[in-house]
């Protein structure tokens, strides 16, 4: 691993419900960036919870304290190889992961996940918190 992660949605929910692994992975992470679709998830999710305000609010303070990476014409080349692949596979995977696993590629960021299908994914380093 080399330091620089990409948070997918369900570490940061971990890292929101206080969980004590993620909060030190985090405290010993040199570069921590966040995808903007995962931060749409994150935004979904809040807004049909019980406390949409109080979660909306958690979410505006971790995107104001934190880099947001968003997608650009070199994420839209990287998704369409990885999408392709994974089509000739037979392996999809939803369409905002392989998003966010581009993103993680283009900018050769460990892309942390609880989710095993990004595994599936070449030139993608994972880890697991």
């Amino acid at each position: 691993m080399n330091g620089r992660y990409l948070l997918d949605s369900n570490i940061v929910i971990a890292f929101f419900a206080g969980e004590a692994s993620v909060r030190n992975s985090l405290a010993m992470a040199q570069e921590v960036f966040l995808p903007s679709t995962g931060i749409g998830e994150l935004y979904y999710g809040a807004q049909k919870s019980g406390k949409p305000n109080e979660n909306v609010a958690r979410i505006d303070e971790l995107v104001l304290t934190n880099v947001v990476l968003a997608c650009d014409s070199e994420t839209a080349r990287q998704y369409g190889g990885i999408k392709n692949t994974l089509r000739i596979k037979g392996r999809p995977l939803p369409e905002n992961d392989i998003w966010i696993a581009a993103l993680a590629r283009q900018h050769d960021l460990t892309l942390v996940t609880r989710d095993t299908h990004f595994e599936q994914i070449e030139g993608l380093s994972v880890a697991t918190w």
